[in-house]
């Protein structure tokens, strides 16, 4: 028997949930599901859902560096032309890129690192 059987939300921290919830709404269609001036939650109709929360005196993580904690990976059907989309909504593209080739590192505008690779 588990007791944690459902996973509500991934929530990242940063200094202005508005603007992040745009990037990612932007980047995945996602939709607003809720939002105040401190959080916006955004989903596609299944959990987990995506929320960016306001943080005073929020410091990005840096990478490549130990403050990173996690990072979301998303599959994609076209990397390149998903990497220039990204970058045209405000992410950016490291210099350092681990891997191989198998996925590509970009962080958001608040700057929390995430991963493309292909897939479904």
């Amino acid at each position: 028997m588990s007791v944690l059987n459902k996973l509500g939300a991934v929530i990242l921290d940063c200094a202005d949930p508005t603007a992040l919830a745009e990037f990612y709404r932007k980047a995945t269609g996602w939709e607003v599901t809720y939002g105040d001036d401190d959080v916006v939650y955004l989903g596609n109709g299944s959990a987990p859902q995506l929320a960016l929360q306001r943080i005073e005196g929020y410091q990005p993580p840096v990478w490549p560096g130990p403050a990173k904690q996690a990072h979301l990976d998303f599959s994609v059907s076209d990397v390149e032309t998903a990497v220039k989309e990204l970058l045209a909504l405000g992410a950016t593209r490291p210099d350092t890129q681990p891997g191989g080739g198998d996925w590509t590192v970009l962080t958001d505008p608040a700057g929390h690192p995430f991963c493309i690779a292909a897939g479904d």
